[in-house]
């Protein structure tokens, strides 16, 4: 039995394989054997590379399996591997070099092989004509540079392979320098190659000429992925019912038109709930990680101007440069006048090209270059012959832009846009008081008297800066407040001490007459008292406390709390001399939060009322409402579907004329009351 047994062994290698794996010493003869067997094959396939070998096949991933087992037997093999598939990979059988790049992965998994050398023999291989090949050489390249990083940052692999990946952006193939740039893209956004030297590399890629590579690069830095992978999904959305849930509880139970429109309803409100929460994806780090973005932005410029791909991708192109400008605050003055050309209401996509002029505005640009795109939005969109909705959108992109830009607004032309407060259309008339607010704010100076409001202390305070001007304080605004409350603290703690007394004397008389002592506490109160004395306070005095808060301690969230709603009351308290708006203020800490690096689109395309729908729009949701009513309607079912119509159904279909003297007709009118309700 175990002589046939070991007849068995050379031509069964899994099972051999098995067994050397058990115990190695005992099968040294076997391995050797298919050791020489496989150099045989080798010198075989070298002479004829093209041709297909199942034996060789199956031989390498044999010796790659076992070959932990004899280190000194097979030092030579990995390398010799390598050399086949450098070599020869172009002309291998699909099959076999797939097999040869399996084993390599396979010796790589047991640390047989260098990390290095073998990561830039794939990436070569990426040039092959093998959809299936390059998409398990990716996983690999992802999952090894993972592992390799895993415990620690491993510099000298990082920067010997980032070099590499410099070269393959650059490679003729662009199938090889897509997946490249797509396996930079994905360790990025995975937090393992996260530096300074994978966004500049990848930057290099913005200028290809391939427009797949092109394209997505310009994605990476604009966050807008569609086929990355939504792993952070299950960890924000764990108290959330997901669909599957929703299927699973319908489908465990009896299945009825209430509980299956019920499902239908969940599903939708779970959708909407969905597009609610997902937050927008933005490589901010990536932006700011950029060396340098002037040279950046100024050689995409020069791109987009002899662009000549799809309209889609200048918009790209378009959107990355005002970002750019927007967060480094950059000097472009040759990108507004291309930006202008594309100003006109009838342009594709120009509520998107309006909020490129809004990120692109700063204000470190010189105020004339960002009249003139002002001056081009007023003149094209806001005119009385354009519809309601352009007019809405022309004022609120000027009011973004002025937002940003808060000098580069005209007092004529100021005056124009606000006289639209009173405008018919109420979505121009709110987007005009949008303005007017945010100009009581900026510099109220710039409106008429009607316009401004009732004084406020900020608005007393409010004024633009002039340009380049840099407003550096060297205290905390508003910090005085916490002077004030400090010293009521103590006036209050002597006066407690003072009423204790008194107050343990009220308490006795009052359980003596069986009644409550009522005593009164507000912090609205004493909100109001400090308010009033920071009020009453010279400005310089103000400005001697608040550095000598800023300057004396250390400053809890509490506190900042309080500063933050003592500088939002200046925008309510009154101004010296005018009657008071209102005694208090309440705020929350996610209402107050400042102008973002970003805008969105809603900003430019927010309209406050609906708009109507035109008859045919009505018309189509009037039938797409109508198509499920078949199931109200009573079905005529028959026993038999193909038998004659009964004598009842005829009757209705006969001729008046025929019906009138029958005798049903005739006792009509005869029958009682009682009879026909019958």
């Amino acid at each position: 039995m175990s002589g046939r047994q070991g007849n068995k062994l050379p031509s069964n290698l899994p099972q051999l394989q098995n067994l050397v794996k058990r115990d190695p010493a005992s099968y040294t003869e076997e391995f050797l054997q298919q050791y020489h067997h496989y150099q045989s094959h080798v010198e075989i396939f070298t002479f004829q590379p093209d041709k297909p070998s199942k034996e060789l096949a199956e031989l390498v991933m044999f010796l790659a399996q076992v070959a932990h087992c004899y280190p000194e037997h097979m030092a030579n093999f990995p390398q010799q591997l390598k050399e086949l598939l450098s070599y020869h990979h172009t002309v291998l059988d699909a099959d076999l070099r797939m097999t040869f790049c399996k084993a390599l992965i396979l010796l790589r998994n047991k640390n047989l092989i260098n990390p290095t050398s073998l990561l830039e023999l794939f990436f070569q291989l990426l040039r092959c004509h093998d959809k299936l090949l390059r998409k398990t050489l990716y996983t690999h390249i992802v999952s090894d540079i993972k592992n390799v990083n895993a415990k620690h940052k491993n510099n000298k692999v990082n920067t010997t392979l980032q070099n590499f990946m410099y070269t393959m952006l650059r490679d003729s193939n662009p199938t090889a320098a897509k997946i490249s740039l797509d396996v930079m893209i994905e360790l990025y956004r995975r937090n393992i190659w996260n530096d300074a030297k994978t966004v500049n590399v990848i930057t290099t890629a913005c200028f290809s000429k391939v427009t797949k590579v092109l394209v997505a690069s310009l994605k990476f830095f604009l966050g807008r992925d569609e086929d990355e992978k939504q792993d952070s999904d299950s960890e924000s959305e764990d108290d959330v019912p997901t669909a599957r849930d929703l299927m699973m509880r319908y489908a465990t139970n009896k299945k009825t038109t209430k509980r299956k429109k019920k499902l239908e309803k969940a599903m939708k409100v779970l959708k909407k709930q969905k597009k609610k929460s997902k937050p927008e994806v933005f490589n901010f780090s990536a932006i700011h990680l950029i060396h340098d973005p002037q040279d950046f932005a100024e050689k995409l410029l020069k791109q987009l101007e002899n662009c000549k791909e799809r309209f889609e991708v200048k918009m790209m192109l378009m959107d990355l440069i005002s970002r750019l400008v927007g967060i480094h605050e950059l000097f472009l003055f040759n990108f507004y006048p291309f930006v202008q050309r594309f100003l006109q209401p009838h342009q594709r996509e120009v509520t998107k090209i309006l909020l490129f002029a809004a990120q692109a505005s700063h204000q470190l640009v010189p105020p004339e270059i960002i009249q003139s795109v002002l001056m081009t939005i007023a003149n094209n969109f806001v005119t009385d012959k354009n519809s309601g909705e352009v007019m809405t959108v022309g004022i609120n992109a000027i009011k973004e832009i002025t937002a940003r830009c808060p000098l580069a607004m005209t007092e004529d032309l100021l005056q124009d846009l606000v006289q639209y407060k009173t405008h018919k259309n109420k979505n121009v008339m709110m987007s005009a008081r949008t303005l007017i607010h945010l100009f009581r704010s900026l510099n109220p100076e710039m409106l008429q008297k009607k316009f401004r409001g009732k004084p406020t202390e900020a608005s007393l305070e409010a004024r633009i800066h002039e340009y380049g001007e840099l407003d550096a304080k060297d205290y905390i605004p508003g910090a005085e407040v916490l002077d004030v409350e400090s010293q009521k603290e103590k006036g209050g703690t002597q006066e407690e001490a003072d009423g204790w007394e008194s107050a343990s004397l009220s308490e006795e008389e009052g359980n003596e007459d069986g009644e409550w002592i009522d005593v009164h506490h507000s912090s609205d109160e004493e909100q109001q008292e400090v308010a009033e004395k920071v009020k009453s306070m010279p400005i310089e005095e103000r400005k001697a406390k608040a550095a000598a808060v800023s300057t004396s301690r250390l400053l809890t969230q509490e506190d900042f709390h309080k500063i933050r709603l003592a500088q939002l009351s200046k925008e309510l308290n009154s101004a010296p001399g005018k009657a008071a708006k209102r005694k208090n203020i309440e705020i929350d800490d996610e209402e107050e939060e400042g102008r973002g690096e970003l805008l969105s689109l809603r900003d430019i395309e927010h309209l406050h009322k609906k708009p109507k729908s035109d008859k045919e729009t009505r018309l189509a949701t009037a039938m797409a409402g109508k198509t499920d009513r078949k199931e109200f309607v009573k079905k005529k079912t028959r026993i038999n579907p193909f038998a004659s119509s009964s004598n009842k159904e005829k009757k209705k279909h006969k001729n008046f004329m025929m019906m009138r003297y029958s005798h049903s007709v005739r006792t009509k009118n005869k029958r009682s009351f009682r009879e026909k309700q019958v």
